[in-house]
């Protein structure tokens, strides 16, 4: 089969980086079915960052993986309902909520922690096969952090299509 995006070079980036994610993601998923383990990859920071540095805020957990507020909301309403993780109030700000390792989310970490180190030590080697993907990775994150997709191409429109043809635009979440 032809890959159709390679086509399109760099204007194809997101499609790639996902059909790479999801590759990966699904090689993982076999990896723990055939260990009997019940286990999404997307959890694999969450659990860390608990087992790691102790209860978080999904704030906390998302500033520390770099991810949006939604997406650890999203994930940790998957680890609770596979009760793998708790919530408590916080004792600083009754406001917030801290999620902690269950024991059964502990008893998992443990049983995981060889599975992960073997996945890094392959995943160390093919980014040495595919030439430092991981490093292109950070250089892509840090232009994107200097100036966002959606801003190189809204300067790109203004500089080139004529104001009277232009349509209105939305504003932007950040």
């Amino acid at each position: 089969m032809t890959d159709i995006t390679r086509r399109y070079g760099p204007a194809a980036i997101g499609g790639r980086l996902r059909r790479l994610s999801e590759s990966i993601d699904e090689d993982a998923r076999v990896i723990y079915a055939e260990l009997n383990i019940s286990f999404q990859q997307r959890w694999v920071g969450l659990l860390e960052e608990l087992a790691k540095r102790g209860p978080r805020s999904v704030g906390e957990l998302a500033e520390s993986l770099g991810i949006r507020h939604s997406s650890v909301s999203q994930t940790r309403r998957s680890l609770e309902e596979e009760g793998l993780i708790e919530a408590a109030d916080d004792p600083r700000d009754a406001r917030s909520r801290r999620l902690r390792l269950s024991p059964a989310g502990k008893k998992l970490v443990q049983k995981l922690e060889y599975v992960w180190e073997v996945l890094n030590q392959a995943s160390v080697e093919l980014d040495e096969e595919a030439g430092h993907v991981v490093a292109a990775l950070d250089r892509l994150d840090a232009a994107l952090s200097r100036k966002s997709l959606y801003e190189r191409v809204h300067e790109k429109f203004v500089a080139t299509v004529p104001q009277a043809s232009r349509r209105p635009t939305r504003s932007r979440m950040k």
